[in-house]
């Protein structure tokens, strides 16, 4: 996938290019980017998505801002899955949030994306107090040679897929739902990283990957299946959270794989999260904690029938 960083550069040629955050890409952006590239395969024209960075609502009230599904890393990679060729990432900053509707259209998507079709949400909005619509494209697009669509919510058993449903679903510990909205098992990709060894000096060792979503979505131990390390998925128990009784203070991801010795320091790792086995919890001691490991490990080699 080819990335551009701001609008300022104009993309080398034409595009067709659909808008969004993207986060988690679930089954509702699936569909909106199959209709992408849909339409890029009959025009002959780059299939190009438009997203920001930060969210929007990082920007606006970070407190209180929703926690990331994705890392802008697994995003694109995501993104690029369902055939995404080009990716603008807008920086979402005090000057790009002063853009009213008009200098957005302009600015961004006749001079920086050279947009010839254009794909939304049917709940876009932009501009300097969101007063941009889908009208306002569609009378642009008569001024400046671009057309619009936009696409219809996606529903599952009556539900409509969202980001926010999907973080409700992970927080709730629901990964079932979780999956059925995404299309997939929530993912987390990252390096493993040298830790402080503890998991092994409790018998358990574990790969470790540092946490770039701040806040977490979810938190707990699960059993999980790891791709990057062979032909199949290797199934293993993972806790996610701040580890509270060592004194953590930052999220990290452990996951130990079951009958599985290699070094694997450095390897790229996609950590699929199929079943939430309890809440991350402190013990009084690394006796406690390492008898509850264990049922930890039993509970998920159970689930996975080994």
């Amino acid at each position: 996938m080819r990335v551009f960083r701001g609008h300022s550069r104009p993309v080398p040629a034409p595009v067709v290019l659909a808008i969004g955050n993207f986060d988690g890409v679930h089954l509702g952006h699936a569909a909106l980017l199959r209709r992408l590239a849909e339409i890029a395969s009959q025009s002959g024209l780059a299939p190009t998505v438009l997203t920001f960075e930060p969210h929007p609502r990082e920007f606006f009230a970070p407190a209180s801002a929703p926690a990331r599904l994705t890392t802008l890393r697994e995003k694109l990679e995501l993104l690029a899955e369902y055939g995404a060729s080009q990716a603008m990432i807008c920086p979402f900053n005090a000057a790009f949030a002063a853009l009213s509707a008009d200098e957005f259209i302009e600015q961004v998507l006749v001079r920086g994306c050279q947009v010839r079709h254009l794909i939304i949400g049917d709940d876009f909005r932009f501009g300097c107090g969101r007063s941009g619509d889908f009208a306002l494209l569609q009378a642009a697009g008569l001024r400046h040679g671009f057309t619009v669509e936009a696409m219809g919510s996606v529903t599952i058993d009556g539900e409509r897929v969202s980001s926010s449903a999907v973080r409700e679903s992970l927080a709730a510990g629901n990964m079932a739902r979780a999956a059925r909205l995404l299309g997939r098992p929530y993912i987390i990709d990252g390096q493993v990283s040298h830790g402080d060894k503890i998991g092994r000096q409790l018998g358990f060792a574990t790969a470790n990957i540092r946490i770039r979503h701040n806040p977490l979505p979810m938190t707990g131990v699960f059993a999980v299946e790891v791709g990057g390390l062979g032909e199949r998925p290797l199934p293993g128990v993972a806790n996610l959270g701040i580890r509270p009784t060592v004194g953590g203070t930052r999220p990290l991801l452990e996951v130990h794989l079951f009958d599985f010795d290699r070094d694997i320091y450095g390897a790229h790792i996609s950590v699929r999260f199929v079943h939430k086995l309890r809440d991350e919890q402190r013990f009084p001691n690394f006796d406690a904690l390492k008898a509850q490991i264990a049922a930890d490990a039993a509970a998920a080699r159970a689930f996975f029938k080994l």
